[in-house]
């Protein structure tokens, strides 16, 4: 790759990145009931609604999970793969293009809610205002993967359920979302 295209390829992968992480954080913040009156959720509303809107006429909320919002973000991480091909003037599969942008998705979803987790074990180790908009996000979008272990985790007075979360949700990026990514890109490469 030359240098203009892997200035091309940063810039893709921010304004990609930006839009999935609204979709992403839209999707969850449904699913796990956040509070609609904090402000970043009114914005994540306000913001993905024009694109959502048309899309729950044809596409129904199942068990809280906005499957119009899952539906943009695996396509929006298929579009990504398919601009990095053109720019590479590469025609991908679409079998194998599909499978990468599943791929990606269970890889973002897997990542958002390590940085939570972390984000949100390092909140309840320091003096931090709970009711700050950002802090209570992050514990409603974090606590209910952490709940299940609270209190079953307990070592001399620490709680290490945060810990065995994020071991668990490292190991399905590498145990899951890794070979389904390998996968999709030899068969995007046509391989």
């Amino acid at each position: 790759m030359n240098y203009l295209t892997n200035a091309l390829d940063l810039i893709l992968g921010v304004v990609f990145g930006a839009l999935v992480t609204l979709f992403v954080l839209r999707l969850l913040a449904e699913a796990f009931r956040a509070d609609f009156h904090n402000p970043i959720c009114q914005f994540l509303y306000r913001f993905t609604n024009p694109v959502l809107r048309p899309l729950r006429k044809v596409l129904p909320t199942v068990r809280r999970v906005n499957t119009g919002a899952l539906l943009i973000v695996v396509v929006l991480e298929c579009l990504k793969w398919l601009v990095r091909a053109a720019l590479a003037g590469m025609m991908p599969s679409p079998v194998g293009l599909l499978i990468v942008g599943i791929a990606d998705t269970l890889d973002f979803f897997l990542l958002t809610w390590i940085v939570l987790v972390f984000a949100w074990s390092l909140m309840s180790m320091f003096a931090t205002d709970r009711y700050h908009p950002v802090a209570r996000l992050i514990s409603s979008l974090a606590e209910p993967l952490v709940r299940p272990l609270r209190g079953r985790m307990n070592l001399g007075g620490l709680d290490f359920s945060p810990t065995v979360v994020l071991l668990g949700l490292f190991l399905a990026r590498i145990l899951v979302a890794r070979p389904l990514q390998d996968l999709g890109l030899r068969m995007f490469l046509g391989g």
